[in-house]
């Protein structure tokens, strides 16, 4: 299946290999927004900084941002790389490039924010000269960039584009009982998961996962999927067989 998507990937390079394989094949049209976790962590410690979080998201000084955006942009470049050797032709950008993220700062947690607006036509015109643009969650606001939450970002695209998202994972996606990865729930919707999370079936770490696609579809995407990923992955999703879809209905699936 060839539809177009919008993917979001975690930062870390250590399964880089892996994910560019399953990557770099895909026949739609691909827009990539990666994080770089491990990468801004390990700077900051080389620096002096130390690593804070508030609600999942990184307490970003201004003394921070620009080792911030350093860790980013090389990670970018790396698996931009990466994936033109494999065939896939990709550029790595930010939200700075064409001004293409504007952001709303949480001052509370230094320059950190969140995407309210979203230049999408930069994304189509590279797709359309034959490019897969990889975006750093880097946005912009009057006095600067702002560190944006990747799977936060990744979601205003998807709204912006239309286009469905899928958030790949170090799980296959929601589960009946969390202590049994045989019971994945192949579909659910934000009322779904208002019930869930109030029986604590979604809890912990999948609580802010859940919330990404959640907000994917408030910002506009038609559907959002939380899985693992491994070779094939995309096309197993696009087919119900793999992740969990979440959609504003329960009658609504990918075309």
């Amino acid at each position: 299946m060839s539809e177009a998507l919008v993917v979001k990937v975690g930062g870390s390079l250590r399964g880089a290999e892996a994910l560019l394989d399953e990557l770099a094949p895909y026949p739609g049209p691909l827009v990539l927004v990666h994080g770089g976790g491990p990468e801004i962590g390990a700077l900051l410690a080389r620096l002096g900084y130390e690593s804070r979080f508030v609600g999942g998201l990184r307490v970003t000084p201004k003394e921070h941002l620009e080792a911030v955006e350093m860790a980013l942009y090389l990670t970018g470049k790396r698996l931009a790389e990466g994936l033109s050797r494999r065939g896939r032709r990709a550029l790595a950008l930010s939200g700075r490039d064409a001004l293409c993220l504007k952001g709303r700062a949480l001052p509370e947690l230094g320059r950190v924010g969140e995407v309210v607006g979203v230049e999408a036509g930069l994304f189509l015109d590279l797709l359309e000269k034959g490019y897969t643009p990889l975006l750093a969650p880097i946005a912009l606001d009057e006095e600067g960039p702002l560190n944006v939450n990747a799977d936060t970002a990744a979601g205003a695209v998807a709204g912006a584009l239309g286009w469905g998202v899928v958030f790949l994972t170090d799980v296959e996606g929601v589960y009946a009982d969390p202590k049994d990865p045989t019971t994945r729930l192949p579909r659910l919707t934000p009322e779904e998961v208002e019930a869930l999370k109030a029986q604590g079936v979604i809890q912990g770490g999948m609580i802010p996962k859940v919330e990404a696609a959640l907000a994917a579809l408030r910002a506009g995407a038609p559907w959002a999927a939380i899985a693992k990923g491994g070779l094939g992955v995309l096309g197993r999703v696009l087919l119900g067989e793999a992740g969990t879809l979440f959609t504003p209905k329960a009658a609504e699936r990918p075309a």
